[in-house]
């Protein structure tokens, strides 16, 4: 069986996947336009590695559909790289951990990109932003299944007295109209919000669940609280200035599953605090789907089209929720 090499150094690694996120997993490098990719970030082997060492213990006990040779380039969101690492280890019988080192993800606008233009086989995302809409109509068909559910959840400082806003106060504060977190319920203090770039998932989300069609204008805030990863953003919150003045958002899973941050809390919206029950029963306002994503043309014996309708199966379904997903409905 062909051999699988594990790279002694992150920074090699990293190198080796960047570009459209999870090349082919057996081959040790591949080259992408891409330039944004986000690895996951998880520990590396110090020793070369066979596939034979998927059939050990913390490999998936289902049987594989695929095998690492022949796995599609998958591509997506940053916070579907967990998932990303769950279907790849169940589908080819693959180590978990070693999974997780193959994965990376072009985040969400460059990934839609990506699939169309034929640099990745497979997308595990969320809504592509509305500029990436337009570009993507000019290209392939694209088969597009909802998969899953997450929601545009809001950050403050654990030491903030707030513990929920509106709609319309969070309107009001990124537009600019609330500037002090005494107008909210809060002390006396100024409010600096946090956003992300406008190619980012979250920010897709913010556009289209609290903006929609309404004629608003958002603050312009300076480069440093407009930060291009959500790792940052979070980083950001908890450091500005070590004080509770500061506000931003993310998706839950991220927040809750794969960046948990010291010092910061999640406050509700509308009266509903967010949490995976909320979520799933379309309690908390704020929620949205994640999507499976081919191109329609994929032939029936292809590892894109196999693979894409095992996590559109029950199978796909129960790797989403065990690896801590809301299922869409």
């Amino acid at each position: 069986m062909r051999r699988v090499m594990i790279v002694l150094l992150a920074g090699i690694l990293a190198a080796a996947m960047t570009g459209c996120s999870t090349a082919n997993p057996s081959e040790t490098g591949s080259s992408s336009s891409a330039s944004s990719s986000e690895p996951a970030e998880s520990p590396e082997s110090s020793a070369s590695v066979s596939s034979e060492s998927s059939s050990s213990s913390s490999a998936s006990s289902v049987t594989p559909i695929l095998s690492l040779s022949e796995y599609p380039t998958v591509d997506g969101s940053t916070a579907t790289l967990p998932l990303m690492a769950k279907v790849l280890s169940e589908t080819t019988g693959t180590d978990a951990s070693l999974a997780e080192s193959y994965v990376s993800a072009s985040k969400t606008a460059q990934s839609w990109l990506n699939l169309s233009d034929g640099n990745a086989d497979l997308l595990l995302a969320y809504e592509a932003p509305e500029s990436i809409k337009e570009q993507l109509q000019g290209g392939p068909e694209l088969e597009v299944t909802a998969i899953g559910r997450d929601a545009l959840v809001f950050i403050v400082n654990e030491s903030n007295p707030v513990t929920s806003l509106t709609q319309d106060q969070i309107r009001d504060i990124y537009t600019g109209t609330i500037i002090d977190w005494s107008e909210v319920g809060g002390e006396n203090i100024d409010i600096v919000p946090f956003q992300r770039d406008e190619t980012s998932g979250s920010q897709t989300l913010f556009q289209k669940l609290l903006i929609g069609d309404r004629d608003l204008t958002l603050l312009d805030p300076p480069s440093e609280l407009r930060p291009g990863m959500m790792g940052a953003l979070v980083d950001g919150l908890a450091e500005y200035n070590n004080e509770k003045n500061a506000i931003g958002y993310s998706v839950y899973y991220y927040i809750s599953e794969m960046y948990q941050k010291p010092g910061l809390k999640l406050i509700g919206v509308d009266g509903v605090q967010p949490g995976y029950d909320t979520i799933k029963d379309n309690e908390y306002p704020l929620c949205n789907e994640f999507y499976a994503a081919i191109r329609a043309d994929e032939p029936e014996d292809s590892p894109a089209r196999k693979l894409y309708n095992w996590i559109c199966s029950d199978a796909g379904k129960d790797a989403l929720t065990d690896a801590g997903y809301v299922p869409a409905k």
